[in-house]
C-alpha cells in the first residue's frame, strides 16, 4: 500500500473514538464502487457529532476520498440504504484498523442480518415500490409514457431489494446480479423489459399488470415492520399519532400511502369518532383483526 495513503489515516487510529478504518482500492475492487476516486478510506467513529464528512485528496499519483462517518450513521445507512455502496465498502475493503474486533461484529450482523433490521428494510423497500409504482401507474394513465417507464422501471428495482432482503442478504450495488440467483422469476422479468421489442406502451401495461401482482404477493411482509408496531402499541390511530413513531421515520414520508394501501388491501379498517363539527369525523386506524 502507497506509503503516503497510510500516513493520511494513520493519524486517526490513534484517536480514541476510532472504532475501524478499511481501505478500498481500484485495483482491488468493483469500479463501480469507488465512484471515479483511485481509493476510498472509511474511518467509523464513535462520536455523534460526526454524522458523515468527506474530504477528498491528492496522493502521489492517486485521488482519495476520505470518508469519516459514525457508527450511529453507518448503522441506520445499512437499514435505510441511504448510501448504497456502504455494504460493499464493508465487504471489500481491507482493514487496516480495527479496535476490539468492532468490524468483525459489523460484518457477522450483516451477514446473520437480525430478523428486527430485516423487517424495517424490507417495509422501507415496499413503500418505496408503492410510490414509484403509483405514480408511474398515473403517468401512463395521463399519456406520459417515458416518465412512467422511468417510474415503474424504479419501482422493479425496488422489488428487486425487497426479493434479496426477504432472502437474508443485503443489496449491494450489482443488486440484479443477486436477483438472478435467489428470486429467477424477477431477474427474468426485468431482462425481457429490457431487450423486448414491444412498444414502449406495450412494456408498460406488461410491468404494471406484473408489478400489481408482485405488490399483492409481498404486502404481507412488506407491511410486517409497521403492521408489528401497531400490534405493539394496540388501540387505534390517527395518522399523526403513526407519524410520531420512531421507528417509522425511515418511510415516514410515503406513510400514508401505505396505510391507504393497507386499508384496501384490508389489513387495516377505519374508525370514525364524532368531532365538535356536526358532520365532520376524526379518522383512526387499526389492525384489522
Amino acid at each position: 500500500m502507497n506509503v503516503l495513503l497510510r500516513q493520511l489515516y494513520q493519524d486517526r487510529a490513534s484517536e480514541d473514538d476510532t472504532f475501524a478504518i478499511l481501505v478500498i482500492q481500484k485495483e482491488l475492487s468493483p469500479l463501480s464502487i469507488l465512484d471515479g476516486f483511485d481509493a476510498i478510506v472509511l474511518v467509523i467513529k464513535n462520536n455523534p457529532e460526526v454524522d458523515w464528512h468527506v474530504k477528498h485528496y491528492q496522493v502521489d499519483d492517486m485521488k482519495v476520498a476520505l470518508h469519516s462517518l459514525s457508527q450511529t450513521t453507518m448503522h441506520h445507512s445499512l437499514i435505510a440504504g441511504t448510501h448504497r455502496r456502504l455494504v460493499d465498502w464493508l465487504f471489500h475493503g481491507k482493514v487496516v484498523f480495527d479496535r476490539n474486533e468492532f468490524l468483525k461484529g459489523v460484518k457477522e450482523r450483516i451477514e446473520t442480518f437480525p430478523p428486527g433490521d430485516r423487517m424495517k428494510k424490507m417495509t422501507i423497500q415496499f413503500t418505496k415500490m408503492l410510490r414509484r409504482f403509483d405514480e408511474g401507474k398515473i403517468l401512463f394513465y395521463n399519456e406520459q409514457p417515458f416518465d412512467a417507464f422511468s417510474n415503474m422501471m424504479h419501482s422493479l428495482h425496488h422489488l428487486a431489494r425487497l426479493a434479496v432482503i426477504n432472502h437474508g442478504y443485503y443489496p449491494e450495488v450489482t443488486v440484479w446480479d443477486q436477483v438472478r440467483k435467489i428470486e429467477p422469476e424477477t431477474y427474468k422479468l426485468y431482462r425481457e423489459l429490457l431487450k423486448s421489442e414491444e412498444s414502449l406502451e406495450q412494456r408498460i401495461e406488461l410491468l404494471i399488470l406484473a408489478t400489481e401482482i408482485a405488490v399483492r404477493s409481498k404486502t404481507e411482509i412488506g407491511s410486517e415492520h409497521f403492521r408489528s408496531l401497531l400490534a405493539d402499541r394496540g388501540d387505534s390511530f390517527t395518522i399523526a399519532e403513526m407519524m410520531e413513531i420512531p421507528e417509522v421515520q425511515d418511510y415516514r414520508i410515503d406513510l400514508e400511502l401505505l396505510v391507504n394501501f393497507l386499508i384496501e388491501k384490508e389489513f387495516l379498517v377505519i374508525d370514525h369518532h364524532e368531532s365538535k363539527a356536526q358532520g365532520i369525523h376524526h379518522i383512526r386506524y387499526r389492525l384489522n383483526t
